[in-house]
């Protein structure tokens, strides 16, 4: 059941009407089953002083775009209700009309857009007013027999309103039915949700608590766990093996799903994902429609149900699968815009947003990692919406056209341009080897404040993390994720690109930087050093490209490899002949990998920086005192020396480099592969040639 989170001291706290609506939309929205992200809306109707001093009665209402749990107060708009009431004396009103007449009615000209039923809310006689999505709810008016049941659970205490989409008509309709009915309580909006009212805000969200929980008791008491989407039909596997099987297809799915622009996906295997996943009805069913129209502009109307009996050794057979029916599924998107489609309307993309595999779990698709788990969200709310409504009858849903005219209605399309601008490296997703240290942790910086997602591989995993923690604490939730990794151990740089496909799908950039550095004259330089750096430095940049170029050859989309050289990659560094040799084999493997990748859209770079002392590792240690000790100085030297050998008499950062990489995996460079750029102040010495 649903839980009142109602907080008698944190509701004292909030003294005025509009600081208690923030807070009651915050509980409403803390719980996904009782309101979807980003849906419903809630509102108050108070007296505040206008622009002149003047006393007017004034209705706040969610802004256009926001999302209750996390609402504050500026995400409200309010209106004055003396402007809105005559609305309801005319007979229609266009969408285009209403949102023209909202914007005159605005108290304050900087509050956002009111919300698509702001007239819901102001044509109803109550101070307090919720509409919600409640899964139980929603089950109810999706059931085919739901009118006739709600009789049993509220009696007369109910409006019920057939299907229309939201705005005036649906407004006044449900106002004229409330003034029809003097017992009425709540309305339950079919294929829709719900609408509750309270003389105060306690009140208020108490009477919608109450309601939903009296239809959960209903439902509840008819589910049969067993008979549940017609029974199991496929058991979930093991969950290892489920995210085994995940990470390996996900590189498929990836390439497929994006066509002229890059998806990033999420993998989802709660319970009750694998239970309607593994359900004998579950293909027919989740092929009914959206369970709310709210789901529709971030689930589309159905997601792809892939037809495969779960076996652990079969994912080959899946991969096949899952390219013909991502395929098939946008054929049928396309055919459903041209059935549909109104005069100017452009297509989304065709793919599919929700892919369902029996025994494994859900695939979520989006243009970021948040959009995708919003999908997986709303899908969550979705099957407990089927759960729901097929233990009361029989599940229904929009049709095609209705649908279509949620998808592509111009006040939902508004709430999607709200959204910030995508940049260079938005939807693409950046593989950055020592990522705890100076240049690795710059470029992820550099790389996510241009919309990218990044994997920052170092062996300091608590490095890693601090980087990737305060990444996401400035960009949102999971832009930056680390891992452990040796670049030299095999089966550990193939599990950590297996985690970066259970993270984002697969990968786009890869910036191959770990490194480490040694110095000793030639002839007392011995075999563990030699191999130490041949092993970090040229196996270490071998293994990451090689397992990158295997998953950019599935994912069928291209991608960009940036390699982190040295001057010594073309210059015979004093006392380090293994460091030197090592960078050397960098820069012509790189230029070998670009020969062979230019035909998948695999491009390979190579930076050459000289003396980056800033935030690194490698001149912490031992090395610093090795070199200045090449170059008969002290160790507090060195930055000077560095600054004086070069031509522009400057000094080189991680932030120089990271601009450079940015350089060479931006669309600027698009057509530039197996290419060395120097970043070292100008060091004659180390000039290409």
């Amino acid at each position: 059941m649903v839980q009142s989170l109602w907080n008698e001291a944190q509701a004292a706290e909030k003294k005025t009407r509009l600081e208690q609506l923030v807070y009651r939309s915050n509980l409403i929205g803390t719980d996904r089953r009782v309101c979807n992200i980003y849906g419903g809306n809630t509102s108050v109707k108070t007296m505040v002083k206008d622009f002149r001093g003047r006393d007017v009665e004034v209705m706040y209402v969610k802004g256009s775009g926001s999302d209750l749990a996390s609402m504050e107060a500026k995400h409200f708009t309010g209106l004055a209700l003396e402007d809105i009431g005559p609305l309801m004396e005319r007979d229609s009103m266009s969408d285009e009309e209403m949102v023209e007449y909202l914007g005159h009615c605005m108290i304050d000209a900087k509050h956002p857009r009111a919300s698509i039923e702001t007239l819901l809310h102001a044509f109803l006689p109550y101070k307090h007013v919720d509409h919600t999505h409640p899964d139980a709810i929603i089950s109810l008016c999706c059931a085919d027999n739901g009118k006739e049941l709600a009789r049993e659970i509220y009696g007369d205490r109910f409006v019920w309103v057939p299907y229309v989409r939201p705005g005036f008509t649906l407004s006044k309709m449900i106002a004229e039915s409330v003034f029809a009915n003097p017992n009425a309580e709540l309305v339950l909006m079919e294929k829709h949700g719900l609408v509750t009212w309270g003389e105060t805000s306690e009140a208020c969200y108490a009477q919608t608590i109450k309601i939903i929980n009296e239809a959960e008791a209903f439902i509840e008491a008819r589910v049969n766990e067993a008979e549940l989407f017609g029974g199991v039909k496929h058991p979930a596997l093991p969950a290892e093996t489920r995210r085994r099987i995940a990470a390996r297809v996900m590189p498929v799915i990836r390439g497929a799903v994006s066509d002229s622009k890059k998806m990033i996906l999420s993998f989802d295997d709660q319970d009750d994902v694998l239970a309607f996943a593994g359900g004998a009805d579950s293909a027919q069913l989740s092929q009914v429609g959206a369970a709310c129209p709210d789901h529709l502009v971030h689930t589309k109307v159905v997601p792809l149900f892939i037809d495969w009996a779960p076996n652990a050794d079969d994912i080959d057979g899946l991969k096949v699968k899952l390219a013909e029916g991502i395929a098939a599924y946008k054929e049928q998107y396309k055919q459903y815009f041209e059935e549909n489609k109104n005069e100017g309307d452009v297509m989304f993309e065709a793919a599919p947003r929700v892919i369902l595999i029996p025994g494994v779990g859900m695939i979520n698709t989006g243009k970021s990692w948040a959009l995708s788990q919003v999908s997986g969200a709303l899908y969550h709310r979705a099957i407990a919406v089927m759960r729901g409504a097929t233990s009361l009858g029989q599940f229904v849903s929009l049709s095609a056209n209705e649908s279509y005219n949620v998808e592509y209605w111009p006040l939902e399309l508004y709430k999607l341009s709200l959204a910030p601008a995508e940049t260079e490296f938005s939807r693409k997703v950046a593989f950055i080897t020592g990522g705890a240290g100076g240049i690795g942790s710059e470029t992820a910086r550099k790389l996510v404040s241009e919309g990218a997602h990044v994997v920052l591989a170092d062996l300091n995993l608590e490095g890693a993390r601090k980087v990737a923690q305060e990444i996401n604490d400035q960009y949102g939730a999971n832009r930056a994720f680390a891992l452990k990794m040796d670049v030299t151990d095999e089966e550990a740089v193939q599990a950590a690109y297996a985690e970066t496909a259970l993270q984002y799908g697969g990968v786009d950039i890869i910036v191959n930087n770990a490194g480490l550095a040694t110095s000793s004259p030639f002839d007392e330089t011995s075999l563990k050093e030699w191999n130490l750096n041949i092993s970090v430095l040229g196996t270490g940049y071998f293994l990451v490209a090689r397992e990158a170029f295997k998953l950019m050859k599935e994912q069928g989309i291209g991608g960009s490899m940036v390699f982190i050289g040295s001057k010594n990659s073309v210059y015979a560094g004093k006392s380090a002949s293994a460091y030197s040799s090592a960078k050397a084999l960098e820069a012509h493997l790189a230029r070998c990998i670009a020969a062979e990748g230019g035909e998948y859209g695999i491009r390979v770079n190579t930076i050459l920086p000289d003396a980056i002392l800033q935030g690194s590792a490698i001149w912490n240690g031992s090395w610093r005192n090795e070199r200045a000790a090449a170059y008969g100085i002290e160790p507090d030297q060195l930055e000077e020396y560095y600054r004086k050998r070069t031509t522009l008499l400057v000094n080189i950062y991680p932030r120089d480099i990271a601009e450079g990489i940015a350089f060479f995996a931006s669309s600027k460079s698009e057509k530039t592969t197996g290419c060395m750029l120097t970043i070292d102040g100008g060091v004659p010495a180390a000039f290409t040639r």
